[in-house]
Formats: structure tokens, sequence, C-alpha cells
């Protein structure tokens, strides 16, 4: 499929079926970071999400993965995932989910 132009993805790492195995195992050009990871709890438990978070983006940087964490919903979890070294964001803190054309008003409105 990649020799067709596809991209493959890896959805929801670090919840479900998604493993390292599997990773080392599948050719995937994107891994994207499950949502699970940005929640709000408490203060141990979200340290040693944020460390994890960091240990996989770096993986990914490392293994020439493009990474790309889901459930964006604030500047403060856009700007550490960025110092992170994340590439790619979704989430509501861009935009809500939207039809096509309205899609295609926002991008052309906002010069993106």
């Amino acid at each position: 499929m990649q020799s067709c132009g596809f991209l493959i993805e890896m959805d929801d790492f670090g919840s479900g079926y998604s493993s390292l195995n599997l990773l080392r195992e599948m050719p995937v050009d994107v891994l994207k970071i499950d949502m699970v990871f940005l929640r709000n709890t408490a203060d141990q438990e979200r340290e040693r999400a944020r460390t994890i978070v960091e240990d996989v983006i770096s993986m990914a940087n490392h293994l020439s993965i493009t990474s790309l964490t889901e459930g964006v919903e604030t500047e403060y979890q856009y700007s550490k995932l960025r110092e992170m070294g994340c590439q790619l964001y979704q989430g509501f803190y861009f935009a809500k989910p939207m039809p096509v054309e309205e899609f295609e008003q926002y991008l052309s409105s906002n010069n993106h």
C-alpha cells in the first residue's frame, strides 16, 4: 500500500491492541497516540502519562515515524506536546469536527 502512495497509521497507540511488537513488525508511517494520556487525572498518574507520551514521541522520532497526538484540547497541552517533539495534533483546541464544505470555508477564511 505504501508503494501506491498510501500512509499507514497505527491508531490509538497506547490502548487496545496496539503494542510495541506490532510497531516493530508493521511498516508504520504515523503513530497516533491515544487521547487517554491527555485526560485529567491525579497528579502522580498525570506525571506518569506525561513521561509515557514523551518517550513514545521520542521513540517514534528515532524510528522516523511521524507522531500524532489526539485529544488536544488546550493551548497548554499543545505547547507541551510541541516541546516533546510531537509533529501532528488533533483535537478541539484547533477545531470541532465539521463537514467537508465547512472545513473548506474554515481553511479559506483563516488563510491556512
